[in-house]
């Protein structure tokens, strides 16, 4: 099956001709024109890597970087910007971005860098062992994705819809903190317009129903899966 590159590109012709080029090369190519384009297409699932501009009308591509991973640390991202102050490329890469190219730039120096970055990205997930893709623990919680089945310690713990994502995307991002607005774009959606505080509200719920020293409170910032100090 070939491999799927999702080009988020403003200058429909630059989009274009990657296209072409990516299609000519044997990927598969999809496009969008605008930072909230692109997230949406992102989120239907299925690229292998995303090519993302970084001056966009809408959502901006750092935006866009930041959105991407808070739900999905893996799928490897080269960003493709006009600028050349370093402090974009720095931020890029402190969001979690993979590589960068500076426009203009050569096609066969882009598709070099894409095969070098999928080759990296198919090695460090071949390298990932053992439990089941669809089978999280975490200090006696375990989670299965494909029954839904929710225990802690051995007892069932029955969880709405909303509080299954929640302590789902916890499980998924073990011992990192999260901002309320992180919790909102990746559980909620990034186009829900509510209050951050339903997060409070969601996380009191699941804390109760898991039971304590589990998800914790980081004073001023937001929340994280850890255990607590023995």
């Amino acid at each position: 099956m070939a491999e799927r590159i999702l080009i988020v590109e403003d200058e429909e012709n630059i989009a274009r001709v990657l296209q072409l080029e990516l299609e000519f090369e044997g990927y598969e190519a999809g496009v969008a024109h605008a930072g909230d384009e692109g997230l949406i297409k992102f989120r239907e699932g299925g690229w292998d890597l995303v090519l993302l501009d970084l001056m966009l009308p809408g959502l901006s591509g750092l935006d866009v970087l930041r959105r991407i991973r808070a739900s999905d640390t893996a799928v490897p991202v080269i960003l493709l910007t006009a600028k050349n102050e370093v402090e974009d490329k720095v931020a890029g890469l402190d969001l979690g971005a993979n590589d960068y190219v500076t426009k203009p730039f050569e096609i066969d120096e882009l598709l070099a860098r894409i095969r070098a970055t999928l080759r990296l990205a198919k090695a460090l997930s071949g390298a990932k062992v053992a439990t089941p893709e669809h089978i999280h623990s975490f200090a006696g919680l375990t989670m299965n994705e494909e029954t839904r089945d929710v225990t802690r310690d051995g007892r069932s713990i029955d969880l709405t819809p909303r509080e299954y994502d929640l302590l789902l995307y916890f499980l998924k991002h073990p011992n990192r903190v999260f901002e309320r607005e992180q919790l909102l774009d990746a559980v909620w959606g990034f186009d829900y317009y509510g209050d951050t505080n339903v997060v409070d509200v969601y996380v009191r719920y699941v804390r109760k129903k898991i039971g304590d020293g589990l998800i914790h409170t980081v004073r001023g910032v937001g929340y994280v899966l850890k255990e607590s100090p023995k």
